[in-house]
């Protein structure tokens, strides 16, 4: 089962650059974020007649997640729970019934900037209510994955320019905690542990974002804020990682790139 990640930053803008990919990779299951369309406008049928089920979570202009499945999907839930206050459409989660059965939680992490402020705030907030979702969903000892941006720079070499973003609420120490800790629960960064000698940066094989602003693209400026995390179940039926980095070079490309993993599933 190929299950890859993209935030393809808006489905207006990246349709045609979306439906490329997707020809390209044919992945079973690509969980899409930041879609930035209500649910009655998301090209539903385009992408119904390539083979895919499709399944959102909307918001007009702004966030929104999506799962397109080539496999069933069950058990489709919308919204991540712990606050029933919080209208952002940025959580989704499916059962992906292939020859295991295996929960995916799509995410949309907020960005938190500029901190200090509210934006971070609830950025650390939201990320409190993950653990305790991945906790409750890791005592059912089922094949889970839980991807998305996370708008999480993990560690130094995650990052072309690190000290660039020491003030940053992608890197600050607060947030790389929240992250290690929902790393705790026995999730496993499939990436990282299918790259277990990364280069040193800048090496594009390290990154999933490059921005789009003073050439970041040309200068390799990147950093790795796209992360596809394991439980043990589905840990055990990884074979390969990888990032889909050329995507980045094509025609009306988003600023992130897909992220996709191979579980013998």
């Amino acid at each position: 089962m190929k299950i890859a990640t993209f935030n393809i930053n808006g489905i207006k803008a990246r349709f045609t650059a979306l439906t490329d990919w997707l020809n390209d990779a044919q992945p079973d299951v690509a969980v899409l974020q930041e879609i930035k369309s209500v649910d009655e406008n998301f090209p539903r049928e385009h992408f119904e007649d390539m083979g895919y089920r499709v399944e959102t979570h909307g918001q007009k202009s702004f966030n929104g997640v999506a799962i397109l499945s080539k496999l069933p999907l069950e058990d489709v839930r919308r919204g991540l729970p712990g606050d029933d206050t919080d209208e952002q459409a940025r959580f989704i989660e499916a059962t992906v019934m292939g020859d295991v059965a295996v929960r995916i939680f799509g995410l949309y992490l907020p960005n938190g900037n500029p901190v200090p402020g509210p934006k971070y705030d609830y950025k650390l907030a939201w990320m409190a209510r993950l653990e305790s979702h991945v906790e409750d969903a890791l005592k059912l000892e089922e094949p889970l994955v839980v991807c998305g941006d996370y708008n999480i720079i993990p560690q130094s070499e995650d990052a072309a320019r690190p000290k660039a973003w020491l003030k940053d609420a992608l890197f600050l120490p607060q947030s790389r905690a929240a992250y290690r800790r929902i790393l705790a629960l026995g999730l496993t960064d499939a990436f990282r542990a299918t790259h277990p000698h990364m280069p040193p940066a800048p090496s594009p094989q390290n990154f999933s974002f490059w921005d789009y602003q003073a050439g970041a693209w040309n200068k390799n400026d990147g950093i790795r804020i796209d992360h596809l995390l394991l439980s043990p179940q589905a840990a055990d039926l990884l074979q390969v990682c990888e990032i889909d980095t050329d995507v980045r070079g094509r025609e009306k490309p988003s600023d992130h790139v897909p992220v996709w993993v191979e579980l013998a599933a």
